[in-house]
């Protein structure tokens, strides 16, 4: 969905004891949280190896399983992301949209132009440069609701990939991330999902509760990795093949994704995670180089032309497109519109909503400080603005050949072919696929990577001082994660990947509803002001959690009650 090379976070803290940071991390790793771990490693184990064994009968149950939650919870699905938009800017432009993701004396970790430039990064994967062509020419040539091919369908099919990767999946994650900023740096619980749901839970979010929503969210987790994994080995594949003449095979796929495990085993134990977050920085550069090349290499008046329209198209529209399904439309013969809403909008809230535990928990560690209505405005429109302009630019140049059919065709059938062949049709074809490969490849690398870390982080036992799982926790879930993308695309490529998230976003869906109460309770306290929320609070958080989740002897315990915060750790 997003680049999550940076998702390992940012936290600059020295440490008080005088010991290397990198001493202090290897001491504070948190505890394996058991149950989590154990519940969601043998959920998904299962299914690869039931999805291995019986490819036929997995094949039939993912695709069935689809087609009833498109036939039957296709409103829910759009609905709730209509729901989760309102509520994110009613927030925001509320009273409450001046409460803090910290003491209310807090200052923001990182400068207006860092914290942008890092929201920026988080908009950029490589889904985006396969979707940025194969999704504008389906929409082309298999629109939902006009005539195919037509100066309608044209102005719309850039429009509908915008809105898929545009503001509704956003709002998600600034859901996610206003939980996770203000229970972990204004309430003071652990960095975790459960800590977000402790008003509705209290102490139970220790037990069953909380374990059964870390699961779920864990799996989600990793079939949302799994997708944007199965999409770049694929992607790089054809890449590759168009450079080397390597083949577009199963085994190609395999190194590939045997490589991204061995990058990700390599980090943890040599601790070269700095360098991967360089790798992702450098993405967002030969990214910029990319989008630059095409546009002013091309037809430019037209591009700007067709990118001011595009801006205007999506904003007078967007609330008519949050709340269509589709109910009075056929679409095409070949393309109906309900199996395009399954395979477009229902496909996006899901992998979205799958997403958004692991997004947003970089988002909210890099807005600690700052005011909820600075972090919805800032999540809703800086990654969204990149994203406008990448696939206006992109699908308005592979539009741009509309008497070359078979072009587009080829965009649709085979679509990590589309971003490559429409390089080809620039000057410098060779120098720019070469930079795509790259900038798909550090994507990949950098994604499996830091996946492989957060999904450490969820089934681990959170702390205070938000420390990561164990190095080898990590590794375990890099080759699960590896095996769940392989077994997958083995079956029928990236299309069983998103058949299977649609599926799974169904029951993870709920954790955005309990998310949405959670939070509407404690913002209310912060509506009544400082002398009731000192009053409230306590009995809503504090005192109906039990504790952080810290275990240790009696003199480790002692030690924790009587430590006190550093210079460092008050002015947060």
């Amino acid at each position: 969905m997003a680049d999550s090379a940076e998702f390992s976070a940012p936290e600059s803290t020295e440490p008080a004891d005088g010991k290397s940071p990198a001493a202090t991390k290897q001491a504070t790793h948190s505890a394996v949280n058991w149950p989590v771990f154990a519940g969601a490693s043998v959920i998904i184990v299962a299914f690869v190896l039931w999805a291995a064994i019986w490819p036929d009968a997995a094949s039939t149950a993912i695709f069935g399983a689809m087609g009833w939650v498109a036939t039957n919870f296709g409103w829910y699905y759009i609905l709730t992301a209509t729901i989760v938009v309102v509520f994110v800017i009613v927030v925001a432009f509320s009273r409450v949209g001046r409460t803090k993701m910290g003491p209310d004396h807090s200052r923001p970790k990182f400068n207006l132009f860092t914290w942008a430039a890092m929201l920026f990064a988080a908009g950029i994967g490589v889904d985006l440069m396969f979707f940025g062509i194969s999704g504008p020419a389906t929409n082309y040539l298999t629109p939902p609701d006009v005539g195919p091919m037509t100066e309608e369908a044209a102005r719309m099919a850039p429009i509908w990939t915008i809105f898929h990767y545009g503001i509704p999946g956003w709002a998600m994650y600034a859901l996610m991330g206003m939980a996770f900023g203000l229970f972990a740096y204004r309430y003071h619980l652990p960095l975790s999902i459960r800590s977000a749901l402790a008003p509705i839970f209290g102490k139970r979010i220790h037990g069953a509760a909380g374990h059964t929503v870390e699961i779920a969210a864990t799996i989600g987790t990793i079939f949302g990795i799994s997708v944007s994994l199965g999409i770049g080995v694929v992607f790089l594949n054809y890449g590759l093949s168009e450079l080397f003449g390597i083949p577009n095979s199963l085994g190609v796929q395999i190194a590939l994704m045997a490589l991204a495990v061995f990058i990700t085993i390599a980090s943890t134990v040599s601790g070269v995670d700095k360098g991967i977050r360089r790798l992702s920085e450098l993405n967002v550069i030969l990214a910029i180089v990319l989008v630059l090349w095409v546009l002013f290499s091309g037809q430019t008046a037209h591009m700007l032309d067709a990118l001011v329209q595009n801006i205007g198209d999506f904003f007078s529209r967007f609330p008519s497109m949050m709340m269509n399904t589709f109910a009075y439309s056929t679409g095409t013969a070949d393309y109906p519109a309900e199996q395009w809403k399954a395979d477009w909008t229902l496909f996006f809230w899901a992998w979205w909503i799958a997403w958004a535990p692991f997004v947003s928990l970089f988002l909210a560690r890099i807005s600690r400080g700052r005011t909820l209505r600075q972090f919805v405005i800032g999540v809703l429109l800086i990654p969204f603005s990149f994203i406008l302009m990448w696939v206006s630019i992109f699908g308005n140049a592979a539009l741009s050949f509309f008497d070359d059919q078979e072009f587009l065709n080829q965009a649709v059938e085979l679509p990590e072919s589309g971003f490559f062949t429409l390089l080809e049709q620039y000057p410098g074809s060779t120098f720019t696929i070469s930079v795509a490969v790259l900038t798909g490849l550090f994507f990949y690398v950098t994604s499996a990577d830091s996946g492989s870390l957060v999904m450490a982080n969820m089934t681990s036992k959170p702390t205070m001082n938000d420390s990561d799982g164990p190095p080898w926790l990590r590794i375990v879930w890099a080759v699960i994660t590896g095996a769940l993308t392989l077994v997958m695309l083995f079956i029928d490529g990236v299309y069983t990947l998103q058949a299977a998230t649609v599926m799974v976003g169904l029951p993870l869906s709920i954790l955005i509803y309990l998310v949405m109460f959670s939070l509407w309770k404690v913002l209310k306290t912060e509506q009544l002001g400082i002398d009731s929320r000192q009053a409230t609070l306590p009995t809503l958080l504090t005192s109906r959690v039990r504790d952080t989740g810290e275990r240790g002897n009696w003199r480790q315990r002692l030690k924790h009650r009587m430590s006190y915060a550093s210079e460092t750790e008050a002015a947060d």
